[in-house]
């Protein structure tokens, strides 16, 4: 089974084809320490379109004949296998394959095997610029799946691996990552919205009319290629293809078919996170009161209490614009505990702590930039980058709600002195919760 990785090189084409090129890891005496016999003494390296001694040289020249000698030099594929799967020769074998038909009508490539881990793996560098017509190679999310992976695929199969098989649709970080920390999201929503429509219809089209009966706006027809859904209050468009496995049209189709010949209509629903519980030691009512929040911390607190109203504890199912509401609620909690964790009451304490993750931020990626350099350099410094990336994600988390924050207190305060106006006014409000924190 080969598994896939591609580097973009920005800087220092000679230095990553030097490190491919490198004698020590390349030579076939390498494989006895791992149990295996070559019955070759020269080194696992292949030049495609090019001569590797002189690949560097070749790389150049079609930069400067087609006068495309900045931005992305070139890319870097590792190819690796399992321990064990494959011999040096079949290993190399395999990854010529697959470079040549990746890149062999279109680029100068370098195909070398290392030896030196247990691990057999190919470093495939290559150029940017095709020496055809001098078009750049476009590295994205499409190339990788669509091309590179299947194209690893088809040549492991060929050659007797396995391969990597994947597990539904692609999906956008920001999904990902609020699916993970146990927070809902838009299409979260939708999807919910679509099991209950599926619910209550036999057919497609009364599908789409109990969709339109939940607010939504329904694109579909004989001139409409993708069926598409806006959701109530919505500013764009789902497609209904984008929404994952079980969510297609040809999927709600089968679910619907289902539902006609008494089968399961939707799957199972997600079990519901359950909070944590923690130990909270009693104190004196003195010692509470010395801890009151104010300014910031104490405006956040009272506003969650004014978004959490009653509307929101109804036992139908809520409606589109509540869920939001809910949404809308968890968003000002997460800002309310970044205000809590850093003690920040006010605009300039606000600010400060801006500047400090900035600071920190830019720290951190110049730290990165030379763990780079030194991968690059062929040092395995992998640990530390992951190290790093972690603790950016965190903090770039941090700064964007700090920015939040400062966009959202103004519109706080504007509806927090609107409620406190028809507190005034004698309309039906809620009188203000007596609040007391505790130490853990």
């Amino acid at each position: 089974m080969a598994y896939d990785k591609i580097i973009t090189i920005r800087s220092r084409l000679d230095h990553c084809l030097d490190y491919a090129l490198n004698e020590e890891k390349t030579a076939l005496s390498q494989a006895i320490d791992y149990g295996m016999n070559p019955s070759k003494t020269h080194n696992l390296v292949t030049g495609i379109n090019c001569v590797p001694e002189s690949a560097h040289q070749e790389m150049q020249a079609t930069k400067r004949r087609w006068d495309k000698r900045g931005g992305v030099l070139g890319y870097h594929i590792i190819h690796s296998y399992a321990p064990g799967e494959v011999t040096s020769e079949q290993a190399h074998a395999a990854g010529v394959d697959f470079a040549r038909r990746l890149l062999g009508d279109r680029y100068e490539a370098v195909v070398s095997t290392h030896t030196d881990r247990e691990h057999l793996h190919c470093h495939i560098v290559f150029n940017s610029v095709s020496f055809v017509d001098g078009k750049k190679y476009r590295s994205d999310f499409q190339s990788y799946f669509g091309t590179l992976r299947e194209t690893s695929n088809t040549v492991s199969r060929e050659h007797g691996l396995s391969v990597i098989e994947p597990e539904g649709q692609g999906r956008h970080y920001a999904e990902w990552e609020a699916e993970r920390s146990g927070r809902g999201t838009v299409r979260g929503v939708v999807r919910q919205d679509i099991d209950a429509a599926i619910r209550e219809s036999f057919t497609f089209d009364s599908f789409l009319v109990a969709l339109r009966r939940q607010g939504y706006t329904v694109k579909y027809g004989a001139s409409v290629k993708h069926t598409a859904i806006t959701p109530p209050g919505g500013r764009r468009a789902f497609r209904l293809d984008s929404l994952g496995n079980g969510y297609t049209e040809a999927d709600i189709r089968a679910r619907l078919a289902a539902v006609r010949s008494g089968g399961i209509p939707t799957p199972p629903a997600p079990q519901p996170i359950v909070p944590k519980r923690y130990t909270v030691k009693r104190r004196t009512y003195r010692q509470s009161q010395r801890r009151k929040l104010h300014g910031f911390r104490a405006l956040y607190v009272y506003y969650l209490y004014l978004l959490g109203g009653p509307h929101l504890r109804r036992r139908k199912p809520p409606s589109f614009a509540v869920r939001a509401d809910v949404a809308k609620l968890r968003q000002y909690q997460r800002q309310f505990s970044l205000l809590q964790k850093y003690r920040i009451d006010s605009d300039s304490q606000l600010a400060t702590l801006g500047e400090a993750l900035q600071a920190r931020i830019d720290g951190l990626t110049a730290d990165r930039k030379d763990l780079y350099a030194r991968k690059r350099g062929g040092e395995d410094v992998e640990a530390e980058i992951a190290a790093i990336n972690a603790e950016l994600r965190r903090l770039r988390r941090e700064l964007k709600t700090c920015g939040k924050i400062e966009a959202d207190i103004p519109r706080i305060r504007e509806k927090t002195a609107l409620y406190q106006e028809q507190r005034t006014q004698g309309g039906p409000v809620r009188d203000r919760p007596t609040i007391k924190f505790e130490r853990k």
